[in-house]
């Protein structure tokens, strides 16, 4: 039996359970009391004598009631002004909800105090954030992995362009220079684009690679969110005119029309080379 509460409702579970056992106890022994009743009723009419136990009799007794007809046994000595005092007992409902209050008190410290089979309020606060927090955490990756192309957004934050300059810099700059001005790749701080200059476009040659002209495909060694985290530092190049810039390739991009159609030299190097 398993009795490691991890909070409140399980324990409350837990005496409820109890309680229900408790009372399913007592309707067991009124069904029996009422067969008793029943045959006492039939041996009677059988012939055979029998004092029949009936609800009212067992209340009495489960109540510990005396009748009136048997006061006088129990009356005490005391006499105020000629009212006099019965010893009456507490009923053995009373009594036992009295103890069971005490049972309860004692099985309450041992189990969070001593035994600690469950934990206290503030270790239950800790637990359920730390639950909460694993399933912020599943949200978040499926979230993450769930980028592509089509739903790509060109983040700003500066968090996010510091590691997109980091994951350039370990992985694109061998080909497309420090600062952008290109190499083996093409220039990627002019207005020219060999394969679209939108986040997304941007995005989808990363993932997807040009194998003809060389580049690989990064989608199976970074991760969707780091790929957007690169691509959007990429995107804040374009005007930065570094020094040895590499002559334009491509179209020249522009956001609210189609390309334009001035092409300048292409050069058989791919645009978002990259070096392992």
């Amino acid at each position: 039996m398993d009795l490691n509460f991890q909070n409140g409702e399980e324990l409350f579970q837990f005496i409820l359970l109890g309680i229900l056992i408790f009372f399913t106890l007592i309707l067991l022994i009124v069904v029996l009391n009422i067969f008793m009743t029943l045959k006492a009723v039939l041996n009677e009419k059988a012939g055979i004598k029998t004092e029949p136990f009936t609800l009212n009799n067992f209340w009495d007794r489960f109540n510990s009631l005396k009748p009136m007809s048997e006061e006088k046994d129990i009356l005490l000595d005391h006499d105020y002004d000629g009212i006099k005092e019965l010893d009456n007992h507490l009923p053995p409902w009373w009594l036992g909800m009295f103890y069971g209050g005490i049972v309860f008190g004692v099985v309450y410290l041992l189990n969070y105090h001593v035994w600690h089979w469950s934990p206290l309020q503030a270790e239950e606060y800790e637990i359920a954030m730390a639950e909460a927090a694993e399933i912020k955490a599943a949200g978040t990756d499926v979230a993450v992995s769930s980028i592509d192309e089509n739903n790509v957004e060109l983040l700003t934050a500066t968090a996010d362009l510091e590691t997109g300059e980091l994951i350039y810099t370990g992985n694109c700059a061998v080909c497309h220079g420090a600062a952008g001005e290109g190499g083996v790749g093409p220039n990627l701080t002019d207005e020219y684009w060999l394969h679209g200059g939108s986040i997304s476009d941007i995005y989808k040659t990363i993932v997807h690679g040009v194998p003809e002209k060389g580049m690989i495909a990064w989608e199976g060694t970074l991760k969707p969110k780091d790929i957007q985290q690169v691509s959007s530092f990429i995107k804040t190049l374009e005007g930065t005119n570094p020094p040895n810039g590499k002559a334009p390739q491509g179209e020249i991009y522009t956001p609210e029309e189609a390309p334009a159609t001035d092409v300048a030299e292409e050069a058989p190097a791919e645009e978002l080379a990259s070096v392992e």
